[in-house]
């Protein structure tokens, strides 16, 4: 049996000045997980993704990450590539002028080549059935485009899995149906948080309810 992708154990947050939001919460991500994450506003969710990301750093408890204890920056600066996080706005993670920029920012740091990022950058779209989108303006594209262009970011560096936030928001049906279509298409393991339970039935193989600071199995 291999490792665990995340291993999460005894996980306890709060933000300054205010109450504890997660309470002691285990966690176990393997490569077969195909998991949805539901739960009321403000019940965790965001900050369990923030915390698996270093985005924060927990109060107590431990983050193992592809079988590296995660405690300061550099731990999680050497995992986050593996993990391909999609933020729920994808403006926060578009940044460069072009698709094809922002799809090949990631391999670029990463020390592939331009002309190897240029190739994973043809390989992503046509993957998302954007070809031809590389040259394309981001401030441009759709909010269904750009979700899947922010995707593309994660796919981009060949990601051990997918953490996902939120990733149906301000989409209509059509983007959603797209969306949805890409994610068929991609056998990794995946955690991702919506408020759409008809969304987490089709992308996911089970979902569990942050609720009182812990996950739950889901009603």
């Amino acid at each position: 049996m291999s490792s665990p992708i995340i291993k999460i154990t005894g996980l306890r947050f709060g933000y300054p000045q205010g109450p504890e939001i997660i309470k002691g919460l285990d966690l176990e991500v393997s490569a077969e997980t195909r998991l949805g994450l539901i739960g009321a506003n403000g019940s965790g969710k965001t900050t369990l993704l923030s915390l698996i990301m270093g985005i924060v750093k927990p109060m107590d408890g431990t983050i193992e990450i592809l079988g590296r204890l995660c405690r300061k920056e550099a731990d999680f600066r050497e995992v986050r590539p593996r993990l391909g996080f999609v933020f729920q706005d994808a403006n926060d993670q578009l940044f460069c002028p072009t698709v094809a920029d922002d799809i090949a920012f990631g391999p670029l740091n990463l020390g592939y080549t331009p002309a190897q990022a240029k190739e994973i950058v043809e390989e992503v779209l046509n993957d998302l059935g954007l070809t031809g989108f590389g040259s394309r303006v981001t401030y441009d594209l759709s909010g269904g485009e750009k979700k899947l262009v922010s995707l593309g970011t994660a796919l981009a560096l060949r990601p051990k899995m997918l953490i996902l936030d939120e990733p149906t928001t301000f989409l209509d049906e059509t983007a959603v149906a797209r969306l949805e279509k890409v994610l068929a298409a991609q056998a990794l393991p995946r955690i991702i948080v919506s408020h759409d339970r008809d969304f987490l039935e089709r992308v996911t193989t089970s979902r569990l309810m942050m609720t009182g600071g812990i996950l739950r199995p889901a009603p």
